[in-house]
């Protein structure tokens, strides 16, 4: 795994507290807020399953030096799977001008 790709992996913990690993894939607005889609990372080499995504609100805050730092803050189920739902919709949509988005 090179650097680059190192940089959009995150760790997180699953509902039981064990550390996983997750991949942001992408960045999107719904309803004027910023959320990330993110996909779990099978193995240390950074493959990702296709089954587990998982979307996030995104903050943006800073720090004492004045950085700007992204905070993940989960939503509720109902939320997330409407959420998975607007952005495969617009990927796909992304995929037919020649992006391949959640269809890789």
């Amino acid at each position: 795994m090179t650097d680059e790709e190192r940089l959009d992996i995150i760790e997180g913990e699953d509902e039981n507290g064990n550390p996983m690993l997750l991949n942001v894939e992408r960045y999107f607005y719904y309803n004027g807020d910023e959320y990330v889609l993110l996909r779990q990372v099978d193995n240390e080499n950074g493959d990702s399953s296709d089954e587990r995504l998982y979307v996030m609100l995104v903050n943006v805050s800073k720090d004492e030096d004045g950085e700007e730092i992204e905070d993940f803050v989960p939503v509720e189920d109902e939320l997330q799977d409407a959420l998975i739902s607007a952005a495969r919709t617009v990927f796909i949509d992304d995929a037919a001008d020649g992006d391949p988005g959640l269809n890789e």
